[in-house]
């Protein structure tokens, strides 16, 4: 098995980074696969967690009929032609009253592609809290919230986003990460799969063979309607390991950046999720030494020898330095 060359070492740094570089192949590939399309086969969320110098939380009044004076986050759908943070900042003047900048995402939650909601801590820059006399369809009102007196909220499922944005002010566990500004087609994923075995590591890869020679890349899985993002690099890791043999468990630890630049109207409101994540033996399977066998000739393990890449991707694992997603 071959190490891994110096123009994939120079990507992994850059991932591992948080940055990224545009997607120009796909290498797992459901029957069918549609451009992603805002409003049509995609949804995307944004919500912002901000709080206030005495820790309170900002909170709008919902002026939607189904939730009609509720409380929630400030959130909302995505809209042609925006990236995830102009969306992020249109919602949060919209239905608060403030300008904000985003400080980092904070999670990413997804039912597949046709749901999926960023959640940023982000910080106000200006404005002003939005009042009743200001109420129209975006909401009713702002105020801030010190999470202990009563108030009626549309849904739970914003405290736990809130709890993370107060661990994260208290002690951050993962670099600051913002939305990478790279036009993607689909939602899909690229894969640092990882396999650690006695201090030893190893990247799946894919070979891309053209007429200089053979050259290899981290691989993209592409999501698929009904399925979870995460369920796209489950199925890659299918595709290439032999049927007889029980396949090595996945776990995706987390999203090392997010790609995605929607100005390209019908073109490019796909996402490219760069998650990192291990392959794992099961609890019947026997401990394995080396890499798990390979059935399909498009794929080859090389090993990581570099020593600062390696120990970064062992700590990233180790103190679960990514941005969680969570597949509801």
């Amino acid at each position: 098995m071959e190490s891994v060359d110096e123009d994939l070492e120079e990507k992994l740094k850059k991932i591992l980074n948080g940055e990224g570089f545009e997607v120009l192949d796909f290498d797992s590939v459901p029957e069918r696969v549609q451009a992603a399309t805002l409003r049509k086969n995609v949804c995307y969320i944004v919500s912002a967690v901000i709080f206030n110098t005495e820790g309170e939380v900002l909170m709008v009044q919902e002026a939607k009929r189904e939730c009609y004076g509720r409380w929630y986050l400030p959130a909302g759908r995505m809209e042609a032609g925006e990236s995830i943070r102009e969306a992020l900042r249109r919602e949060v003047r919209e239905e608060a009253g403030f300008e904000c900048e985003p400080i980092t995402m904070l999670l990413v939650e997804e039912q597949g592609p046709q749901w999926i909601r960023f959640t940023f801590l982000a910080e106000v820059t200006g404005g002003s809290l939005k009042t009743l006399s200001e109420a129209d369809s975006e909401s009713l009102q702002a105020r801030w919230w010190n999470r202990e007196a009563p108030l009626p909220l549309r849904s739970r499922d914003i405290l736990c986003l809130i709890d993370a944005g107060l661990r994260y002010r208290q002690k951050p566990w993962f670099p600051v990460s913002h939305p990478v500004n790279s036009p993607c087609s689909v939602v899909c994923q690229r894969l640092l799969i990882v396999f650690i075995c006695k201090e030893r590591m190893w990247l799946l890869l894919t070979k891309h063979t053209d007429d200089p020679g053979t050259h290899t890349r981290l691989p993209v899985a592409v999501s698929e309607k009904g399925y979870s993002v995460k369920w796209a690099g489950h199925r890659l890791v299918q595709e290439c390991m032999p049927t007889e043999h029980p396949a090595p468990q996945l776990n995706v630890h987390g999203v090392l950046g997010v790609q995605h630049d929607g100005r390209v109207l019908g073109q490019s409101d796909g996402i490219c999720f760069n998650t990192l994540v291990t392959l794992e033996r099961s609890e019947d399977q026997e401990e394995l030494n080396s890499p798990p066998l390979l059935d399909n000739e498009r794929y080859t393990w090389r090993e990581v020898t570099n020593q600062s890449t390696r120990d970064e991707i062992v700590r990233r694992i180790k103190d679960r330095a990514l941005v969680p997603l969570h597949s509801l």
